[in-house]
């Protein structure tokens, strides 16, 4: 018979470790199920806006993570990724990769997002030495530097409208024939002296040496290339999300959840960059991870 537990965390971001934590310190029977440790988090370069910290690297981070969670003793199934989460009577039962069924009485899912690729050369050769997925967690790397943003949505506009205070000149690469941001984001940028927009281009390669030093375009039937210390890839995410079909989502697949990370399950919670929640940080993912765990607490305090 399948063992049950009181708690499953799916993930181990920062969403999923702080989780973890609350549930350790609250002397909860759980477990966590993840493909590795820090999630996106491990991916950053250098992070300056971590709360305690005016510069560490992610990996830094993730090992802080790692070893705060060392404190506690709790099984940890790394390697293992959650395929399917059901509802089976008044248990939540999670199919996993290792071929196993974990059955709790609560799940937190903190499976994080991935960002879109472009999938052109060079471009996992020279992530986190340029290529970069997030404006807000590494644009003040490149002050006054030359830089690309990839996308023509709300995401890239938003990271062009940074990196126009931080970088000397921002290139607005756009695949379709216009951009598809708010308008008072275009008007912003259009104003900007030192952005260009380009239209109807598509990013064919990404080269340099020990850095990003070079993108390769293709517009109007001609190749051009543009000095690049930074590229910026704002294409869309794909919220880790499709092992569950029983809680509601929005059109982009995030997780609903409310201000307790109660999804539309009763306990199935979610936290981090998998759910709804604005702004994905590694600040508010931690945040959102440990009010996830406070609510399954009491979820199951008030269900025995």
């Amino acid at each position: 018979m399948t063992e049950s537990r009181e708690l499953i965390i799916i993930g181990a971001g920062p969403a999923g470790i702080t989780a973890a934590v609350y549930a350790a310190r609250k002397k909860m029977d759980f477990m966590v199920l993840t493909d590795d440790i820090g999630g996106q988090a491990a991916w950053s370069g250098s992070i300056e806006n971590y709360t305690g910290y005016q510069l560490i690297s992610g990996p830094d981070l993730v090992a802080k993570f790692e070893e705060h969670l060392g404190k506690y003793r709790f099984d940890l199934q790394e390697g293992v990724r959650a395929e399917k989460v059901l509802k089976d009577n008044d248990d939540l039962l999670v199919k996993a990769t290792d071929g196993k069924e974990y059955r709790a009485r609560t799940v937190i899912i903190a499976s994080g997002k991935n960002p879109k690729a472009l999938g052109v050369p060079g471009e996992s050769e020279f992530k986190n030495r340029g290529v970069t997925y997030c404006a807000t967690c590494d644009g003040p790397l490149f002050a006054g530097k030359e830089v690309a943003v990839i996308g023509g949505g709300n995401s890239a506009l938003d990271a062009a409208l940074q990196l126009i205070k931080i970088a000397s000149r921002v290139h607005v690469i756009n695949l379709a024939d216009e951009l598809t941001g708010d308008p008072v984001m275009k008007e912003k940028l259009s104003v900007s002296a030192n952005c260009e927009i380009i239209n109807s281009a598509k990013v064919v390669g990404i080269s340099g040496g020990k850095f990003v030093e070079m993108i390769a375009i293709e517009t109007g039937g001609k190749r051009r290339k543009i000095p690049a210390q930074g590229v910026f890839i704002e294409i869309g995410v794909t919220p880790n999300s499709s092992m569950i079909d029983i809680v509601k989502k929005n059109e982009q697949g995030e997780i609903l959840i409310d201000c307790a990370s109660r999804t539309s399950v009763a306990g199935i919670f979610a936290a981090g960059d998998v759910t709804n929640v604005p702004e994905k940080q590694i600040i508010v993912a931690a945040g959102e991870g440990a009010k996830a765990a406070l609510s399954a607490f009491r979820y199951l305090a008030s269900h025995k």
